[in-house]
């Protein structure tokens, strides 16, 4: 069974980003729902995958990331309103028999993704 999971680098200062607040949303027909609410770790990552499993089912999901919250407690002003705050990536599941790794590399002006594995 396949899984998934995330991480987020801070492309500022070269690192992984500690204290990132995550939310896993699945998208139905009735709207959106929320799965999981994480934090990252030291390493930047999830402690746990966000999905694995039996969990892990096809379909279309966001994560939304508080990068714009996580940059202030880095002590980094921006003005208001932040051009980059709550990043949100919307992707899809076809097979949730493989491994969905979507990463988030982000500085307070940009942000970039990939599917890892």
């Amino acid at each position: 069974m396949g899984k998934l999971s995330t991480h987020v680098l801070d492309i500022t200062s070269g690192t992984p980003a500690a204290g990132v607040v995550i939310e896993l949303h699945a998208i139905e027909s009735a709207g959106r729902r929320l799965l999981r609410r994480v934090v990252t770790n030291s390493d930047g990552r999830c402690d746990a995958p966000l999905l694995a499993g039996d969990a892990l089912l096809a379909g279309s999901y966001e994560l939304v990331f508080g990068a714009g919250d996580y940059f202030e407690a880095q002590g980094i002003v921006v003005p208001l309103p932040r051009f980059v705050d709550r990043v949100t990536l919307a992707f899809g599941i076809a097979n949730p028999a493989e491994n969905y790794h979507v990463p988030l590399l982000v500085s307070p002006w940009a942000y970039s993704t990939y599917r890892g594995s």
